[in-house]
């Protein structure tokens, strides 16, 4: 039986199926680590993107990696699906379970193995949340730099899965350039290591593959990590536009000028208001987007960097700058983006928060065409981007309770990622594409590049048990969406979740 032909709505089918596969896996772990049972399963049907839901058929909570092990020889022996799961944190529908299949929790996978202040490396289990790194090695002068805003919850694991970011990417990276070597288990429950800590890896170097890769490829259970030193002194500026077009340009500006600031984020007036009213970060209310430039280094690389980054703020129309007097301040700047997903959960029902990549040179006419497709389809929006690389995360408000609302909320969606590839960008920068955005990838790849990521997904696992069905569309979904956008007239995303549960 393949992944696709165990995906059946039929109840008494999926009763015979879950008592197979309970039984299957009582021997692998302890009672208390495997849930069935619809009120203890329920927690475990969405990620961060409420808006589609699943249960799965078992929860499997293991505390070894032997017991790992066992659980995947065991969905591989009865062609079970499987979906690795951590925090739950991500927002593309990526952990979102099979009906038929395995939710495979790492979140008792919580240990901080080793932190090495010689080599500056810290080897920590996959369920160890982002922030918690950093705070572990923060005696030590050092810590781990990508900074997802979800940080404070995020794992490790879920952020070698999705290759996250955070606001100092542009100057520190992704996940990965920061990651070492990552360790796991194939489908087969076959032991496998990508990367090392050394230099060079011996035969191929795969590393790259599998971050980023969804969990489509293995199940991570341990990651090794770069750390870095802390910087002597960090300051930020807080730019005002009265112009997006104007606040736009000057982040163009600032990378042509030669600098590379430790973080250059974007936000537009929705999304300022939603935040100062949440958290008092002191923005311009008045300002139609607010630039946050930050320098970090020694006091005399910063003090440079800081005059510099503001004599070309100015020249691009920035109306007031503000420059942080001391550390307290700075994250009194940073703390209205760090905020601004629950701060918009504070004026709406619901969000669905976009995350394509555009290049710099396009951010004020990206922001522009959202503003159309606001009265286009009558739903709001609030823009914060990772303005330096270009990843935008327009949040767009609905209420899931209302149909046409959630209809409105996907055309409003897919038109902004297929808007963001007209503009020669990509469908998504570090949410991952997941369920959300498959029918975008059909515009973004022709049916030979889907071919060729589904060629290298079979080589890890020919059954394709891995969270099937996400990242990469089969020829069929493609040729559909292709047939759904000639009938409409323009893309339209709604066909492309007929299949998936709704809230």
């Amino acid at each position: 039986m393949t992944a696709s032909a165990s995906d059946t709505s039929n109840p008494l089918q999926r009763a015979e199926r879950q008592a197979q596969v309970v039984s299957a896996l009582q021997s692998a772990l302890p009672a208390h680590a495997l849930l069935w049972n619809p009120e203890d399963t329920t927690p475990y049907e969405c990620d961060g993107l409420t808006a589609y839901r699943q249960r799965p058929l078992v929860v499997a909570l293991p505390e070894t990696e032997e017991q790992v092990r066992a659980v995947l020889q065991a969905c591989h022996r009865l062609a079970v699906p499987v979906v690795a799961r951590g925090a739950g944190t991500g927002l593309s529908g990526g952990a979102m379970p099979h009906a038929m299949g395995v939710t495979l929790s790492l979140a008792k996978f919580n240990r901080i193995l080793k932190i090495d202040p010689v080599a500056r490396t810290a080897t920590v289990q996959c369920g160890v949340r982002n922030l918690a790194i950093s705070e572990a090695a923060a005696p030590l002068g050092l810590y781990y730099a990508p900074d997802p805003s979800s940080q404070i919850a995020c794992t490790i694991g879920g952020n070698v899965a999705e290759n996250s970011g955070g606001v100092h990417c542009l100057k520190y990276g992704l996940t990965l350039h920061n990651v070492l070597r990552v360790r796991g288990f194939t489908v087969a429950g076959e032991p496998v290591e990508f990367g090392s800590a050394a230099l060079d890896v011996a035969g191929l170097d795969l590393l790259a593959v599998v971050i980023g890769s969804e969990g489509m490829l293995a199940v991570t259970t341990e990651v090794t990590v770069k750390l870095i030193p802390k910087p002597q002194l960090a300051r930020c500026i807080m730019a005002s536009f009265d112009d997006i077009r104007k606040a736009g340009d000057a982040v163009a500006a600032v990378i042509a000028a030669g600098i590379i600031p430790a973080g250059l984020e974007m936000m537009d007036k929705p999304m300022t208001a939603a935040v100062e009213d949440y958290v008092h970060a002191g923005y311009d209310l008045s300002a139609e987007a607010i630039l946050l430039c930050e320098s970090d280094g020694t006091a005399e690389e910063v003090e440079e960097e800081i005059g510099r980054m503001c004599a070309v703020l100015t020249a691009s129309g920035a109306t007031a700058t503000a420059v942080s007097r001391d550390e307290a301040e700075r994250l009194k700047f940073w703390s209205g983006r760090k905020n601004a997903f629950p701060a918009s959960g504070r004026i709406s029902p619901d969000y669905m928060c976009m995350d394509s990549t555009i290049p710099r040179k396009r951010l004020a006419d990206i922001l522009l065409a959202i503003q159309q497709m606001e009265q286009r389809y009558g739903l709001r929006c609030a823009n914060v981007f990772h303005a330096g690389d270009g990843n935008l995360h327009p949040l767009i408000l609905f209420d899931a309770n209302d149909a046409d609302q959630l209809r409105r909320c996907e055309l409003f969606g897919a038109d902004i990622l297929e808007t963001s590839v007209a503009m020669g960008g990509t469908v998504t920068g570090e949410h991952g594409v997941g369920v959300e955005k498959l029918n975008s990838m059909c515009v973004q790849f022709s049916a030979e590049e889907n071919a060729q990521m589904l060629a290298l997904k079979s080589a890890f696992d020919p059954l394709g048990l891995l969270n099937p069905g996400k990242v990469i569309p089969t020829l069929q979904r493609c040729a559909e969406y292709g047939k759904e956008v000639v009938r409409a007239g323009k893309p339209t995303y709604a066909a492309a979740f007929g299949d998936l549960p709704r809230f």
